[in-house]
């Protein structure tokens, strides 16, 4: 059998690296000396974290892990966003992955530990910390819960609980998460000055809130309007402020569009009860739909408030105006209107042959109503099934 050789199965990485992994791994016996099952996976990382974390991937000789972990580590988009949150001169991640998220945050102290159970990770994180600059992370190969019980305060932890049953399949509940964060709580604040816990973007606010006894915030951030990430700051100060309807929690909604943080917007649950939410007699000029980190938080009274708009109805997340606001979300100008009766449908449907569909508060499914409408997905016009005030079904016919 042919040695393999380490410096060929570099350069075979470097110089095939934007290659279809699935042909290369078929191709094994044409490259005797590279070690096609090392190459296939550097490569698979590479091309991953090329969308991924665009910095790591520029590094040159950075290693990368299985497909898995790569799956599961945060964007570097999301990592930098956390860091902004916390810093102080002692940092430590008892949930290491990948490295990620450690590599950004541990920029912000003095002093950072990196923890991980997998040794083949602690290898790959010491080996690209060093590629990063990043000397004054010490790894260590523990478990997480039990490093935590033996180390001194730090002024920041961090973890990354795994969503994962042991079937494979995703989990959204705290307590179906390991380590199940809200049994080690009191453990963490004590040893935590600031605690921070990246959760799945599905998980219940309102459970979560419930579960968790000193939550100081909650940071929902969505990239390109979609829902990536769930973080919850704990502070051991928040002792006995343990319900949900605590009104001194903010919950901040941070969309990142492009690359680019947008304004927050921030609110606390109390505010949105108390909010005064005026509901539309009409439709008017202009139609928004909320981002989908304030889809996810729900302060549908204040953003009515807020940007002086008309909410169609009280479950149908779609705001209205005659004078156009900067709104945090999508917003559309109406062309038209239609209700459901056969004859006003058809007319309204009249040169349509493709729109994008949205349904809000509505009883039938896009694909259910696509194929009614029979119109194809795609172009320049936009159309909105939903419920009015009264409860009226239309379709509304906008454009960006």
């Amino acid at each position: 059998m042919e040695k393999k050789s380490l410096s060929e199965t570099r350069d075979f990485i470097r110089s095939r690296r934007k290659d279809d992994v699935h042909v290369l791994a078929l191709q094994a016996g044409k490259y005797p000396q590279v070690d096609m099952q090392e190459a296939v996976i550097q490569i698979a990382g590479w091309q991953i974290a090329e969308k991924k974390i665009p910095s790591w991937a520029s590094t040159e000789g950075i290693r990368y892990p299985q497909h898995l972990s790569m799956e599961q580590c945060s964007s570097e988009i999301t990592a930098r966003y956390k860091a902004l949150l916390v810093e102080g001169d002692t940092f430590a991640d008892l949930t290491g992955g990948f490295g990620v998220d450690c590599s950004f945050i541990a920029r912000r102290f003095l002093h950072a530990h990196y923890v991980e159970r997998q040794e083949t990770l602690c290898k790959l994180a010491s080996h690209n910390f060093a590629l990063l600059g990043l000397g004054h992370i010490e790894v260590h190969h523990a478990d997480g819960i039990a490093y935590l019980q033996q180390i001194a305060p730090v002024d920041c932890l961090y973890l990354d609980p795994a969503r994962r049953d042991s079937q494979g399949g995703k989990t959204v509940a705290i307590s179906d998460c390991e380590p199940d964060v809200s049994e080690l709580e009191s453990l963490l604040v004590e040893k935590g000055k600031r605690v921070m816990i990246k959760l799945s973007p599905m998980l219940d606010i309102a459970l979560a809130m419930q579960e968790l006894k000193h939550i100081s915030q909650v940071h929902i951030v969505a990239v390109n309007n979609e829902c990536k990430e769930l973080i919850i700051l704990l502070e051991k100060q928040r002792e006995g402020c343990s319900e949900y309807a605590n009104k001194e929690v903010v919950i901040s909604c941070e969309q990142i569009v492009n690359n680019l943080l947008t304004k927050p917007f921030s609110f606390t649950l109390e505010e949105e009860r108390n909010a005064f939410c005026e509901y539309a007699d009409r439709l008017g000029k202009y139609l928004y739909e909320p981002g989908a980190a304030l889809l996810k938080a729900g302060p549908y009274r204040l953003l009515a408030s807020r940007y002086g708009v008309k909410k169609l109805h009280p479950n149908s997340h779609l705001y209205t105006s005659d004078t156009l606001v900067d709104f945090p979300g999508r917003s559309f100008q109406i062309e038209a209107v239609s209700g459901f009766g056969k004859k006003e449908l058809k007319a309204f449907l009249q040169g349509i042959g493709k729109a994008n569909l949205t349904i809000r508060n509505f009883p039938s499914s896009v694909a259910e109503l696509r194929k009614k409408l029979k119109v194809k997905e795609g172009g320049d016009i936009y159309l909105f099934a939903t419920t009015l005030k009264e409860g009226e079904k239309v379709l509304i016919k906008c454009v960006k």
